[in-house]
């Protein structure tokens, strides 16, 4: 390694340059999707969903209850990102349809979740992540303008919220028609 290099997890036309600039230059090509992480018991995973939230370039993450999350996870992501704190879900919920948002829960363990096949994901959308345990609160779900799961195949009841953040965050992009072209 050369003295000087930039040794922070980017790609190579970021490197070097101070987190105003990455900022300013993802700010170009933000994807118009949010995302929401309800934050009820100072999940571990969140920091994963922000990284995941920055590999897709979305517009916004939403914090919803505490505070406080694992920024390790994040890998420095959280700093390219543009992340708001919301104390309640009814303050979530009044901004979300303020802007014109539809707030789509991700959330397996409900009865009114369809499966993501079925599911047409809009460019207005906030996804929306519960904590690992309990997955989001009846509370946010009641809400939410729907709901989906992510079908599996094997015999646990779930897959990891940080991977099923990517997994919804890649359904959400190709439905949107945002993968790039030369990949």
């Amino acid at each position: 390694m050369e003295p000087g290099e930039d040794t922070r997890n980017l790609v190579d036309k970021f490197k070097g340059m101070p987190n105003e600039a990455i900022v300013a230059e993802l700010d170009k090509t933000r994807i118009p999707l949010e995302i929401a992480i309800e934050n009820l018991a100072h999940d571990f995973n969140i920091g994963t969903v922000v990284r995941n939230a920055n590999a897709f370039n979305v517009a916004r993450v939403h914090i919803i209850g505490k505070r406080k999350y694992n920024r390790r996870g994040a890998m420095v992501t959280d700093k390219y990102l543009h992340i708001d704190h919301f104390a309640t879900i009814d303050e979530f919920v009044d901004d979300a349809h303020a802007r014109g948002m539809k707030i789509i829960a991700v959330d397996n363990n409900r009865p009114e979740s369809k499966a993501l096949q079925k599911t047409q994901i809009f460019a207005n959308s906030i996804l929306v992540f519960g904590s690992e345990s309990d997955g989001i609160s009846q509370e946010l779900l009641d809400k939410s303008d729907g709901a989906f799961y992510i079908e599996q195949l094997g015999s646990t009841r779930s897959i990891n919220v940080g991977c099923a953040s990517a997994v919804a965050m890649y359904e959400a992009v190709r439905q949107l028609g945002l993968l790039p072209k030369d990949a």
